[in-house]
C-alpha cells in the first residue's frame, strides 16, 4: 500500500523496490546496509528489467535525509548529507510546496527517449545534461548557505532546462499552471520526475496566495515533512 499512487514522479518504482528487498533481507535476518539495498534494487530496475532510470530515487529511499549523492563511471555511487543548518532545514520544508496535477503517466516513454539521445551522443543532450549537474553544484551551494530564495530561482531555472530534454516532458495545461505559480507567490519550482504528469514542486514566498491560486486551478495540496530514517522495518503486534 502507499500514500501516493504510481506514476505520479516521485519516485514510486524505486521505493517499492528498495522496500521489498528491505523486507525480504529482515525476513531472512540479513542485517544488510542501506546502501546494498539500494545497490540490489538498482541492479534489478536498470541491469535486469532494462528500465531507462537513475540510481537517485532508490539511494534516496533507502537511506533518507537530505542527501548528496555522486554517481561515478564506475557505477558506485557516494552519499552525504547536505550541510544544513536546522533553521534552513525547518524554513525549507515550511516553504516547500507540493501540488497534484490531477494525472498520472509512465515515465519510461520519457526517459527512453532520453537515455536513447544520451546513447547516441546527441551534442545538445549532453549539454543540457551538463549544465543540469552544474544548477546541482549551485543548489548545494545555495541550501547550505541558507539562500533559499536563490535555491527556489534555481529550481525555476531548472525546470526551463529540463523541459527542453523531452517533448513529452510538459504539455500547454502543465506550463499555463506553471506560469500562474509564478505569479502568485512561487519563486520557482518544477514538475518532480520525469515529467507528463505528476506534482508540481514550489518554493513559496507567498504560500496562502499560492495555495489559493493553485486550489482556483482545481489542484490539490499535498503536505510532506523530511524523513531522515530511509526505508525502515516497522513491527506491529
Amino acid at each position: 500500500m502507499a500514500d501516493i499512487a504510481a506514476g505520479t514522479g516521485l519516485g514510486s518504482s524505486g521505493s517499492f523496490s528498495v522496500a521489498l528487498l528491505k523486507a525480504l533481507h529482515a525476513w531472512k535476518h540479513d542485517l544488510t546496509p542501506a546502501a546494498e539495498i539500494a545497490s540490489q534494487a538498482c541492479e534489478i530496475e536498470i541491469d535486469r528489467l532494462k528500465e531507462p532510470v537513475g540510481k537517485q530515487d532508490q539511494y534516496i529511499s533507502a537511506l533518507g535525509g537530505i542527501t548528496c549523492f555522486e554517481f561515478l563511471p564506475d557505477d558506485t555511487v557516494k552519499a552525504w548529507p547536505l550541510a544544513l543548518s536546522q533553521d534552513t532545514r525547518e524554513e525549507l520544508e515550511d516553504n516547500l510546496m507540493l501540488f497534484f496535477t490531477g494525472y498520472s503517466r509512465s515515465a519510461s516513454a520519457i526517459l527512453r527517449e532520453q537515455d536513447d539521445k544520451s546513447k547516441k551522443g546527441d551534442t545538445d543532450m549532453f549539454k543540457n545534461l551538463h549544465f543540469i549537474k552544474e544548477l546541482g553544484l549551485r543548489s548545494k551551494a545555495a541550501l547550505e548557505s541558507g539562500a533559499l530564495e536563490e535555491f527556489g530561482r534555481l529550481m525555476n531555472e531548472h525546470w526551463q532546462w529540463k523541459r527542453q530534454r523531452s517533448s513529452g516532458m510538459s504539455n500547454a495545461v502543465i506550463d499555463e499552471i506553471y506560469e500562474t505559480a509564478l505569479a502568485s507567490g512561487a519563486v520557482g519550482g518544477k514538475l518532480i520526475g520525469a515529467g507528463g504528469g505528476g506534482f508540481l514542486l514550489f518554493y513559496a514566498s507567498d504560500k496562502p496566495r499560492l495555495l489559493q491560486a493553485m486550489r482556483a486551478k482545481g489542484l490539490s495540496e499535498v503536505r510532506f515533512r523530511f524523513d531522515f530514517n530511509g526505508a525502515s522495518i516497522v513491527f506491529r503486534d
